[in-house]
């Protein structure tokens, strides 16, 4: 998944290649396929300037990028008025950053009450970390029922690792092994759902281009 730095908006490589694809045969210069602009030249200098201009208008992408970008260069402070701008806008990814923060103290006063608020939030918003961060939680008080409730959404969605959870709630006799083969059949096929020829295609362009330093059309 990668974002496109004009209007923050993101892109999942199949539709990144299948857009380029389309330009290159129809004889089109390239654009951002959101806003149609020319899409910009994505060196740092000019990502920053366009992620800037972005959380000016209040673009909870590109607030949440700021912050992270101000974490990376130890700003927690900074950080942190980002993503509780992005979090008041509903980005789940903010909220679980700000979870993060208040859980362990960095930049902010450890409260668990807000870091589970925010943890919360993440998880209601379609954050799938924080939806197993929860599960977790949750077994570690020994509630395996509203564990094993957390780890079958973020399996539905796809998560890898919340099948592996869940797997090991049923080898512990927590959860039926008929129960855990219907969440596997749910995950297999939203799993399924995400592939295409055209998203196929664009993540092996980017393992060329990772090995040989280039894109192929």
């Amino acid at each position: 998944m990668a974002m496109i730095s004009c209007c923050a908006r993101h892109i999942c490589a199949g539709c990144e290649f299948a857009n380029a694809l389309r330009e290159i045969e129809e004889g089109l210069k390239p654009t951002c396929p959101f806003c149609r602009l020319p899409a910009p030249y994505e060196d740092d200098e000019t990502w920053e300037v366009n992620m800037k201009r972005r959380a000016e208008a209040d673009d909870p992408a590109a607030l949440q990028w700021m912050g992270i970008s101000c974490q990376e260069k130890g700003d927690y402070n900074g950080a942190f008025e980002f993503w509780t701008r992005a979090a008041e806008l509903g980005d789940s990814q903010s909220h679980y950053q700000l979870s993060v923060m208040y859980h362990g103290g960095h930049g902010v006063e450890m409260d668990e009450k807000k870091g589970m608020h925010h943890l919360e939030e993440a998880a209601i918003g379609g954050d799938i970390v924080a939806r197993v961060v929860l599960g977790v939680l949750e077994q570690g008080n020994g509630r395996f029922e509203r564990a094993e409730k957390h780890f079958t959404i973020a399996a539905n969605l796809g998560c890898e690792d919340a099948i592996n959870k869940l797997r090991h709630l049923q080898l512990r006799g927590f959860m039926s092994y008929k129960d855990l083969n219907t969440v596997i059949n749910t995950h297999q096929a939203a799993l399924d759902a995400m592939k295409s020829p055209q998203r196929e295609a664009g993540e092996a362009n980017l393992r060329r281009a990772a090995r040989e330093g280039g894109y192929d059309s």
